[in-house]
Parts: C-alpha cells; sequence; structure tokens
C-alpha cells in the first residue's frame, strides 16, 4: 500500500541528486505533515548553509528535478524554503480504494524475526494487581501488532513460581488439607491464602521450621513436595486465567514460562561464568562486576549469581532466560515488558550475557519500561488502608460503571445486549487508557475519564465503530459489499480518505518503536475524521447513486480500519452502543 510520506521522501531524495549532485542522493528531505499543504519538504533549509546558497533557491532547484505530478497537484515554494506538497484528490482516492481491497488493509508484512516477549509475569499465591495491568496490557498489544507484521512471536509469561516462599506455601497447603475452602481461595483469593501461610509463618517457630525443611526438600527435587508445589501452580494458572479471560488478552498456558523452567541451568550458568573468570567470589557470594555500574561513593555495584548460601537469585534465572530465548527459541529480539525500576538490573545482566557469549550481536534485548498507575492523589494508585488494589475489583468496577452508562443510552436494549456491551465497553475503556500514554510515562487512572465518549477514550473509538455499523444497518448494506469506487467530491470526503492511509505506516511504527499509543493516536484522528465527515457528507440521503457508492466505500474502509486497530490494542468493538 501506498504510504505519502515514504513515497514523496523518495521522490524529493531523487529531485535532490538530480538537482545537487550524486553527493545529496541519500539525504532525508525532511517530509513533515504541514498545516498549509499536505506535506512539507524542508531539506532545503538544511542545505542552504552547506551549499552556501539562498534557502528559498536550493528549493526552487529541487522543485525543478521534482517529478510529482501524478500524486501532487501543487508544489509550492514558501516562506524561507518550505516545500509544500498537496495531494491530486483522483490519487488520495484511489490509494482509498487500493486499501479497501486489500485484505491487510495497508499493513505491511515485514521480513520476519523470531520475537520473545516477556509480559504479564505474576506470582503464584498471590493476587494479581493495578501494578500487573499494564505489563499485561501493553505486551499484549505488542505481541499482536508484531504478529500482524508477520513476526513469529513467542509470548513468555515468566510467572514467579519458585523459591523460599514455597515452603510455607506448600505446608499452608497440607494444614489445610488439599481439596479443601482454604486451598480454593488460591483460585478465587490468592492473597488471603498467601497471608494466612505468612501469619503462621512468623508466629509459630514449629509451622516455621517445617516451611524450611519443606524448601530443601523442593530445592532437592522431592518427588512428593514438587507434587505439592505443582498442585498450587496449577491453582494459581485458574486464577491467572480468571484474569486473562477478563482481560481478553492473547497469554495461555502454553505461554507460562515461570522461574522454574530455568532452575536446572542455574549451577551450569555459575559453573561456566567462575570458569571464565567473568564471576568472583565477594564476601561469600559469586559476583560479576561490570565496568561502569557503580553505587554510592563509586563502589561497584555487583550482579549477585549464586548467594553466599548457595542460593540463587533474580541475577541468575534472568541470565538463563536469555540463554535460552536466544539458544532454544532462536530469537532476534528479547522485548522485557516490566517495570522502569528494573532497568538498572537488566542492564547488568544484558550486558554480562554479552561477555559470556549467549547474547550475540544481532539480537538486541529491548526493555520496554512500564511507569505506576496513579490515583488521583498523584501517588501510586492503593486502597485506603494502603494496600496495592485487587486487578479483578478495578476491572469489576469498570465494567459495572459501564452498565450504568449503557443502561442510560440504550434503555431500548435487552439486558443480556446491555450486558455484553457493558463488559466489552468497560475491559476496553480500562486497556485504551492505558495504552494511550508513552508506556514507560505514569498516568492517573479515571474511570469518568476512561469511560467518555469524547476525546481519545476506548469508547469514543468504539461509538464511532458502532455509528458506522448503524448508517451499515439502515442501508440494509453489508459492509463487506461497499466496494466503490472511492471518489472525492468534498473536503471532508478527502481528510477522511487521506487518514485512512496512515493505518499501515502507523502499526509499523508501533512495530519498530514498540510503543502502543502511536497507534492510538492514529486511531483517534481517524475516528475524528470519520466524525468530520459524518456531520458534513450524508451517505443514506445521498442523492447520486455513484456518489452514495464512494461513501459506503469510505466507511467500510474506516470500520474496517478502527475495528482492527482496535483489534491490535485488544480492544473489543461493539456491535451497537
Amino acid at each position: 500500500m501506498a504510504d505519502p510520506q515514504e513515497i514523496l521522501a523518495a521522490r524529493v531524495q531523487s529531485a535532490l541528486g538530480a538537482a545537487l549532485g550524486a553527493d545529496f542522493a541519500e539525504t532525508d528531505p525532511v517530509i513533515r505533515p504541514s498545516q498549509f499543504a499536505d506535506y512539507q519538504a524542508n531539506a532545503a533549509l538544511a542545505l542552504a548553509k552547506r551549499l552556501g546558497r539562498a534557502p528559498r533557491d536550493v528549493a526552487a532547484d529541487i522543485v525543478a528535478h521534482l517529478d510529482v505530478g501524478d500524486m501532487c497537484r501543487e508544489v509550492e515554494i514558501s516562506g524561507p524554503g518550505f516545500v509544500n506538497l498537496t495531494l491530486r484528490d483522483d490519487w488520495i482516492a484511489g490509494q482509498a480504494q487500493n486499501q479497501l481491497d486489500d485484505p491487510r488493509a495497508g499493513v505491511p508484512r515485514q521480513d520476519a524475526q523470531t520475537v520473545a516477549i516477556d509480559y504479564s509475569a505474576p506470582n503464584v499465591a498471590k493476587e494479581m494487581h493495578v501494578g500487573h495491568l499494564r505489563t499485561t496490557v501493553v505486551g499484549d498489544a505488542l505481541a499482536r501488532v508484531l504478529e500482524a507484521l508477520g513476526h513469529g512471536v513467542v509470548r513468555q509469561n515468566h510467572i514467579g513460581d519458585w523459591g523460599t516462599p514455597f515452603g510455607m506455601l506448600i505446608e499452608h497447603l497440607l494444614d489445610s488439607g488439599e481439596g479443601s475452602a482454604e486451598a480454593e481461595l488460591v483460585k478465587t483469593d490468592p492473597n488471603a491464602f498467601y497471608q494466612a501461610a505468612r501469619e503462621k509463618f512468623d508466629g509459630s517457630p514449629e509451622f516455621a521450621a517445617r516451611a524450611r525443611k519443606r524448601v530443601v526438600e523442593l530445592q532437592a527435587g522431592d518427588p512428593e513436595t514438587l507434587r505439592l508445589w505443582q498442585e498450587l501452580v496449577d491453582l494459581s494458572t485458574v486464577y491467572f486465567n480468571r484474569i486473562y479471560a477478563k482481560l481478553d488478552v492473547t497469554l495461555t498456558d502454553a505461554d507460562l514460562a515461570g522461574e522454574s523452567k530455568y532452575n536446572d541451568m542455574l549451577p551450569g550458568i555459575c559453573e561456566e561464568l567462575e570458569r571464565r573468570g567473568i564471576a568472583e567470589i565477594s564476601e561469600g557470594a559469586l559476583c560479576v562486576f561490570l565496568d561502569g555500574f557503580t553505587g554510592r561513593e563509586g563502589k561497584p555495584v555487583p550482579l549477585i549469581v549464586r548467594k553466599s548460601d548457595g542460593g540463587y537469585g533474580y541475577g541468575t534465572t534472568d541470565l538463563a532466560t536469555v540463554k535460552y530465548r536466544v539458544e532454544e527459541l532462536g530469537a532476534h529480539r528479547l522485548l522485557y515488558v516490566i517495570g522502569a525500576p528494573q532497568s538498572l538490573h537488566l542492564r547488568m545482566v544484558w550486558e554480562t550475557a554479552r561477555k559470556a557469549g549467549w547474547l550475540p550481536e544481532g539480537v538486541d534485548p529491548v526493555h520496554v519500561q512500564i511507569g505506576n498507575v496513579l490515583g488521583s492523589d498523584g501517588k501510586i494508585l492503593r486502597t485506603r488502608s494502603g494496600k496495592p488494589i485487587r486487578l479483578m475489583e478495578l476491572l469489576d468496577e469498570a465494567v459495572e460503571r459501564a452498565a450504568k452508562v449503557v443502561a442510560d443510552n440504550r434503555p431500548d436494549l435487552d439486558e443480556d445486549t446491555r450486558a455484553g456491551i457493558a463488559r466489552e465497553v468497560g475491559i476496553g475503556a480500562v486497556k485504551y487508557a492505558d495504552l494511550s500514554v508513552s508506556h514507560d510515562t505514569e498516568y492517573v487512572f479515571d474511570y469518568d475519564r476512561m469511560l467518555a465518549l469524547n476525546g481519545n477514550t476506548g469508547p469514543y473509538l468504539q461509538y464511532a465503530t458502532a455509528r458506522i455499523r448503524s448508517i451499515f444497518r439502515k442501508g440494509g448494506v453489508d459492509p463487506a459489499a461497499a466496494a466503490g469506487p472511492v471518489a472525492i467530491t468534498e473536503p471532508a470526503e478527502r481528510e477522511l480518505a487521506l487518514s485512512l492511509l496512515g493505518f499501515g505506516p502507523a502499526v509499523a511504527s508501533v512495530g519498530a518503536t514498540l510503543e502502543p499509543h502511536r497507534l492510538c493516536t492514529y486511531l483517534f484522528d481517524l475516528a475524528q475524521a470519520f466524525t468530520g465527515f459524518f456531520e458534513n457528507c450524508p451517505v443514506l440521503q445521498a442523492e447520486d447513486p455513484a456518489v452514495r457508492e464512494s461513501r459506503f466505500a469510505l466507511i467500510a474502509a474506516t470500520l474496517r480500519t478502527l475495528e482492527s486497530g482496535l483489534n491490535l490494542l485488544g480492544v473489543r468493538a461493539p456491535e451497537q452502543m
């Protein structure tokens, strides 16, 4: 599909070479959207100083050699040397028709890479809280986008399923009884189960001694202890899946790749690092000291790969994940969708893996940093008691609030239909609010803003799709049968058609930058262009049959683009609202 900005860049670049010589043939033409035209080429200003000429003279030279007559109706030099480029209406219409006819709606298919993406990562026998929302939602959107671009995505849900807490959890499971109501809490209220185990551990020396002994048995691979451990993991998986189903994300049991998966690799990791002189013993622990990583007073900060008591930490497991994802999965890119505070730790892990040869050149690890979710007070969102907000409660409240909005707006619908719309609107609102801001920044969680039917919100975009479907229902037309041809007769038609052409570039941009908010911005702009079209260009009442067919084709392309874009974000589009 045609990206106007990309095509113009190539044309202007060719003109630069023809006008100024081969040395300038690779110069960035600096093509940008413009308020005075569709696009603007700004290269002349930067080149003028280098050439010792007036910018307008350089611009005139470029224009004299510029071949864009097939796509531009106007080329104008303005100001100190900007080249304004206004596209032809028939060219825009033709490209919009091509996008309508394209099964991929203009989304490019890139050279396939294998991408391992680490996201969500809750802990066994612990509640998922609001802090897990962003890593799950952002990671899932990136997985969807990368797959749409043609990449092989391997989801890696690095759950916390190993370590010392399992001693007390297993003993509490035995005390409570397998299959008991208390054990079932791991499926429904895991924090209650965990806290009960912690209280016994802190209050009973006898229980604490049993728990410590159980940890040793777990680490030694005792079959009965491993069976009990697996039971806790299985119970927690039921809970995780309830959350994932509610959030409508693509994670499955097959994507679970917890800490335990790498347990057998850890001794070999340490042995190799020590043998090769990358790690050394310091105060009884095996540590890696890397140049440039220092703390207070310039003291080196170690990456501890084996503790003084012989146990392993996150650093060891994270090194094992790098080795596994490169050697076993064949990953070209490693994405870690986790909190921003983990930046230093990850950089140390990656540099250690580079030194060990486990992270070869050409394999790119990326930290997709996740910022905090804030309350209205500007602090990390918590309950009044200061505890993290349970994710399930937050999602349930979103759906309840959405149900009230739907009931007020659509009392004509039956209860089941309203409930279905409320689920899609409530969950979509929460996910879109998260995705529409840069993933590494903080944002304030505000139900009223999220559920608003105006502004850059999920419900606004969902309402746009429902409005388009309503037009098709009233016209008795199937959107899939709207074939055009597209023609442009009004400015609002032109704006909508031109906006459609940005979908493929927007999706590709998310794949390159790993920033889902870029797709949100595009979809919001498209929805606004549709609103302008809706207000100025009647479809059902169009007198000319050709204009009517063209407008049906335009809104069919708009509907597919909005729904496809929302789907890449993991947001459903209700049939009606």
